[in-house]
């Protein structure tokens, strides 16, 4: 087993046990924010065979963890942004979603959406998910 692999194993039973107690807001609002600063997809989502963008789900509320585990399964099997970022996200979306953690996204483990966007939309979509989850209660 080299090292990158043990920092990955070590790596996702960290995050196993943080999500036990929380959603992990601050470490998927940092893995996302590095994302979109690295993220140079910014065309229009058109599913066609032709088009080099990915259309990825905009959940509908209450179904946000199923779409954003299909959305970085989809983007892990397209080598879009940077893989290694993109599995801890979908790791910690699918530990989300299986242990109920954040029941506010989860109504079920099926993605809802009516419409779909780009890379950056996806993203901007965890981000804005996630920030409302954070911001302190009055």
């Amino acid at each position: 087993m080299n090292a990158s692999m043990l920092s990955y194993i070590l790596f996702s039973c960290l995050l196993l046990s943080v999500q036990a107690q929380n959603c992990s807001v601050r470490e998927i609002i940092r893995y996302t924010k590095r994302l979109l600063e690295e993220s140079s997809v910014s065309c229009p989502c058109r599913e066609t065979a032709v088009s080099s963008c990915s259309c990825l789900p905009i959940a509908e509320p209450g179904h946000e963890l199923a779409c954003f585990v299909e959305g970085t399964k989809h983007m892990l099997k397209n080598n879009i942004s940077s893989n290694v970022i993109i599995a801890r996200l979908n790791l910690a979306f699918q530990t989300q979603l299986g242990r109920n953690l954040c029941e506010s996204l989860a109504r079920g483990d099926q993605c809802q959406y009516k419409t779909k966007g780009n890379v950056k939309e996806f993203l901007n979509n965890i981000l804005r998910t996630y920030q409302a989850i954070n911001k302190p209660r009055a």
